[in-house]
């Protein structure tokens, strides 16, 4: 049986592969950063392991298309042997940035409760619905507001235009948070597709925190993420490495 530190693990590197979160501080681009760039149809799949080497019997795809209307669908498939997550989000892109319009996650397994969340953005009347574990909630959207999943699109296609330190502010379980996240170099990475060099960036957290988020995207791959990488405060170590991607016309 898994232990419940265990389980927690476990269910947090699914939520990075689901994801695998506004609008980026204007102030933070580099000064020399180009017109930002299109959204590219994308699928990519991940595989993950924990501490020693322990593969997670499962797997994640993410799906990135443009649909008739303009409109595009972002989505990730999680199908592992302790939960299967199914995370959708349909989106506008305008000038460089993420416009969330509706917002779906269900997750369900043998260890853990289901749960799922929608979010629907109203631009228009200013106001974002939804409901989260059976609980609903309605809040007055901010300029630049991400869902859970925009963000992390979001933070591709900021790195990609060459900002350096982005901050994000999301909507989540019917509440704002807010993250920042800063470039700190490039490094070479090891992925199934064979080494790249990759830009390393880094989840910013308090002064006085122990546990450590990094990440790597590959120039070479569109900047998809390559590689993430994160260290629990007891010294657990988890990561995900970009399995296949494919890139559509």
């Amino acid at each position: 049986m898994l232990t419940p530190r265990f389980r927690t693990l476990l269910f947090m590197l699914l939520a990075w592969l689901i994801v695998t979160p506004v609008y980026a501080d204007e102030t933070q681009a580099a000064a020399t950063a180009p017109e930002p760039p299109g959204l590219t149809p994308m699928r990519a799949s991940y595989n993950a392991s924990m501490d020693k080497g322990i593969t997670l019997n499962g797997s994640a795809e993410r799906l990135l298309k443009k649909q008739d209307d303009g409109s595009w669908l972002y989505r990730t498939r999680v199908d592992s042997f302790i939960a299967d997550i199914d995370e959708t989000l349909t989106l506008r892109w305008e000038n460089g940035k993420i416009i969330p319009l509706r917002y779906r996650y269900e997750l369900s397994g043998l260890f853990i409760k289901n749960r799922k969340q929608a979010i629907d953005f109203d631009w228009e009347a200013g106001k974002a619905t939804g409901h989260y574990r059976g609980d609903r909630f309605s809040i007055d959207l901010k300029p630049g507001t991400l869902d859970p999943m925009g963000f992390q699109l979001q933070l591709l296609q900021d790195i990609r235009a060459g900002k350096e330190r982005m901050k994000y502010q999301v909507l989540d379980r019917g509440k704002y948070g807010r993250d920042v996240f800063a470039v700190i170099g490039r490094e070479i990475v090891d992925t199934n597709s064979g080494e790249m060099v990759a830009v390393k960036a880094e989840k910013v957290r308090e002064k006085n925190s122990k546990r450590e988020t990094l990440m790597w995207f590959a120039p070479q791959k569109n900047y998809m993420l390559v590689r993430l990488l994160q260290v629990e405060p007891d010294g657990s170590r988890y990561q995900i490495i970009l399995d296949e991607v494919r890139f559509q016309d």
